[in-house]
């Protein structure tokens, strides 16, 4: 599993591919056969995670992660929801789920606060595609908003 172990189990290089063999997978054998089949499909994380998770793990590493996006996932998502709180808190959550995935986690406040700015820049570039919820209220909350803004885009 890429989210369990060590922050520098792999290098960026090979994390990067890892990514996007699960991506491509992901995209294989779930998504394209479901849209084909008519439904609508909903990942609680796709290529751009990957944008920025393995794109900030080196100077050249974006361009490497849009480089493999381009050849082998090609398309993007209808709507992105990016859940956006203060990173800190945001890794305390995450933490404090003492869940088995928490290797990015480990890297520490630092990055989650690169990792939020990554986001937000995606979500700036792409204004059509992303919704932002504030994601320092109540999980009932964000969910109902969430709910919302799903339902009014698939209707």
């Amino acid at each position: 599993m890429v989210l369990v172990g060590v922050p520098v189990r792999w290098s960026p290089d090979t994390e990067l591919l890892l990514f996007t063999a699960a991506r491509r997978d992901h995209l294989e054998r779930l998504i394209l056969p479901a849209l084909d089949a008519g439904q609508s499909v909903i990942c609680d994380r796709f290529a751009d995670s990957t944008r920025v998770y393995q794109g900030l793990r080196g100077p050249d590493m974006r361009q490497k992660v849009d480089m493999l996006h381009d050849l082998m996932i090609v398309r993007e998502p209808d709507l992105t929801v990016l859940v956006d709180m203060d990173p800190e808190v945001g890794l305390a959550r995450a933490l404090g789920r003492q869940g088995t995935e928490e290797r990015f986690e480990q890297f520490g406040a630092d990055l989650q606060a690169q990792m939020r700015a990554g986001f937000l820049d995606l979500a700036q570039a792409a204004p059509k595609r992303y919704v932002v919820v504030d994601g320092a209220r109540t999980e009932d909350t964000v969910a109902r908003e969430i709910e919302s803004i799903v339902t009014s885009r698939l209707t």
